[in-house]
């Protein structure tokens, strides 16, 4: 199983960033799926997360960002929008198949993707 992340970028703050990531399983629909980010000098963050039922959100993303996905193209999208310069980070996908709770936990996944950077400028 593979992760591959794209879309990050420079943009101002008040922009919007889409963010993909593909899932090399044939299975995708059974994978829960999240975002977290890596900031420097910060510990890893969780950003949203997306199984069969549900959106998950961290408080400081929730109303700016979205999580969706497209099991039919084994990908997990994160639309970034209001984007604000603590957004800054390298942004990685991951996935473990169907944890169901927890999915603010990092160490519920198994399989993670490289990150993409994202930095927003004030």
């Amino acid at each position: 199983v593979q992760l591959q992340a794209s879309g990050g970028g420079s943009v101002q703050a008040g922009d919007s960033l889409s963010l993909s990531c593909v899932l090399s399983a044939r299975t995708f629909s059974r994978y829960d799926m999240g975002w977290f980010r890596l900031a420097p000098g910060k510990e890893r963050e969780f950003v949203a997360a997306i199984n069969s039922y549900s959106t998950y959100y961290a408080d400081s993303v929730k109303g700016r960002f979205t999580i969706s996905r497209d099991n039919a193209k084994n990908t997990v999208y994160l639309q970034m929008n209001n984007l604000k310069p603590e957004d800054t980070a390298a942004y990685y996908c991951a996935a473990v198949l169907w944890s169901g709770t927890n999915l603010d936990d990092p160490l519920k996944y198994s399989y993670w993707g490289q990150g993409t950077l994202v930095t927003v400028s004030s």
